[in-house]
């Protein structure tokens, strides 16, 4: 089978970011090829409704790239709760993992689980999101300024408002307590601020959380009913955003963007209803994760080919950090072509099944 253009893109990415950690700054305590004294891994994901990719995607990575590398890794869901995150966090240490990768609720409980493991001398890294104020050692994400940055691009070609003079518009954050959500604002908005004729007319969070989003943009569509585009931070939220368009009889006149790559949120770009979603291989987080955790077990400092500045502190960590890939109608198989999502997942009715084979989806 041929390998997409894309998919080439993201294993030369994955592979010079696995390179670098190879490469790099390689100074090992450990002597030849013995096996590390501790190979156990934690591994604390956030929740279950913020965005699929916790429940299965990342799950799933993570645990292929545990046995490739031979670490015992333990990997735990808080379902949403910070002091669940945190009790996880002090079995994990009492069962004497060495390295443990951190994906906080919010950056007062993760820095006090970073301050906790460096006292029982466990390293950790900041998975997906930076933990402000924080002792992480590493920090493994993706690029999410470009990738707010490439939201507001994306946003500006949608074909419901490409070309016009004027646009009103309205956003749709992420979390506030997610340094991430502030990261993709501060992308989108020096984009969208500079656009010619763009106005913004409303900006709340909607939390990482559906119910919250189709309340606020209830409110939004109420009191703005002249909505062009709605800047909508991941596709969990834009699926709320698009019930309400759909209620209203607006879904597909209003320019919708998503982030995420769910099942979901390609079915709604293949119907016409969301412009675009990012896509974020989990490949670009978990592989290289899991291989730094092996050489921090091993004896091992990596040197990361790039700091990211902690806002709170200054400090300069020590980051790997990947590209996004905007997906739109024009390549909206290519995450399923590179086995991110399944094609029974995208289309599992027969009405999707003809959608998803009119846009290079086939299914089994």
């Amino acid at each position: 089978m041929r390998t997409p253009r894309r998919a080439v893109a993201l294993a030369g990415t994955v592979l010079a970011l696995m390179a670098t950690l190879t490469a790099c700054g390689n100074n090992s305590t450990s002597t030849g090829s013995a096996a590390p004294a501790n190979t156990k891994v934690g591994i604390l994901l956030p929740d279950t409704a913020s965005s699929p990719r916790w429940v299965s995607a990342d799950p799933t990575e993570l645990k292929q790239q545990c046995a490739a590398n031979k670490l015992t890794c333990y990997i735990d869901n808080a379902n949403g709760s910070a002091t669940t995150q945190q009790a996880q966090a002090q079995a994990l240490i009492n069962a004497g993992v060495g390295v443990l990768l951190v994906v906080n609720l919010d950056s007062g409980s993760g820095k006090a689980i970073e301050s906790l493991a460096q006292q029982h001398n466990v390293v950790t890294i900041d998975y997906d999101r930076l933990t402000q104020g924080g002792s992480a050692s590493y920090y493994v994400s993706y690029d999410n300024v470009k990738v707010g940055e490439d939201q507001g691009t994306a946003l500006t070609q949608a074909p419901q408002v490409k070309g016009k003079s004027s646009v009103n518009y309205v956003e749709i954050d992420g979390a506030p307590t997610d340094n991430n959500a502030t990261l993709f604002a501060e992308g989108y908005n020096s984009v969208l601020s500079k656009q010619p004729g763009w106005k913004k007319l409303a900006d709340q969070t909607g939390n990482w959380d559906a119910a919250t989003a189709q309340t606020v943009f209830t409110t939004m569509l109420g009191q703005h009913p002249d909505i062009n585009a709605v800047m909508v931070a991941n596709d969990t939220m834009a699926q709320s955003v698009i019930n309400v368009l759909k209620a209203q009889g607006l879904a597909g006149k209003v320019a919708v963007s998503g982030q995420d790559a769910t099942a979901g949120g390609l079915d709604n770009i293949m119907a016409g209803t969301q412009a675009f979603t990012i896509y974020k291989p989990v490949a670009g987080e978990a592989d290289v994760a899991i291989k730094l955790a092996a050489q921090i077990l091993a004896g091992q400092k990596p040197t990361a080919p790039t700091t990211t500045k902690d806002p709170t502190t200054g400090r300069e960590i020590p980051s790997y950090l990947a590209n996004p890939t905007v997906i739109t109608k024009a390549n909206v198989a290519l995450p399923v072509t590179d086995g991110y999502e399944t094609a029974a997942s995208v289309c599992p009715t027969p009405a999707l099944q003809q959608l998803c084979a009119a846009n290079g989806i086939h299914t089994p």
